[in-house]
């Protein structure tokens, strides 16, 4: 779906404050509330909005380590691993990659002791792990994108 100038101003603004009222985004991108809202309902149906969260910091809730751990496995074994993965409740991201390893992982962890028993308790034992390798984050340079910024910028979904 092609997004047009109101729907990127939409997301924009739901981007920045997902709690707004449908009043005060109706407002901000100068339609009534009926209409802003049936455009919201279709951006959600569209799958562009895919759902609202609350942002809470890792740090401030005790997880003072973050990690980075690259994952090669026995290719056999990739669902397996995968759905562990899913159900790991400490792996905060994982993706698939190109490159020496198979996966990225991004895990939290309360401090250093809590993180080698997760590497060499867990993660190991995971379905097909071979190897893997980690690096610690030592501070976060920047952590969130305006994904409706970042459209307009690489002309992406019409802008």
């Amino acid at each position: 779906m092609a997004l047009s100038m109101l729907d990127q101003k939409i997301v924009s603004a739901l981007e920045a404050d997902a709690r707004m009222s449908f009043a005060a985004l109706a407002e901000l991108v100068g339609l009534s509330k009926t209409p802003c809202w049936k455009r919201v309902k279709a951006l959600e149906e569209a799958g562009i909005i895919r759902g609202y969260k609350t942002m809470l910091d890792p740090a401030l809730l005790g997880f003072g380590l973050e990690a980075f751990v690259q994952v090669s496995i026995d290719f056999e074994l990739s669902e397996a691993f995968e759905a562990a993965v899913r159900r790991h409740p400490l792996i905060w991201h994982c993706h698939a990659t190109t490159g020496e390893a198979d996966y990225l992982l991004h895990i939290l962890a309360a401090d250093m002791a809590a993180l080698d028993r997760i590497l060499r308790q867990e993660l190991c034992r995971l379905p097909g792990v071979k190897r893997t390798s980690t690096s610690m984050s030592t501070r976060e340079i920047k952590s969130d994108i305006s994904f409706a910024e970042a459209a307009k910028h690489a002309r992406v979904g019409g802008g």
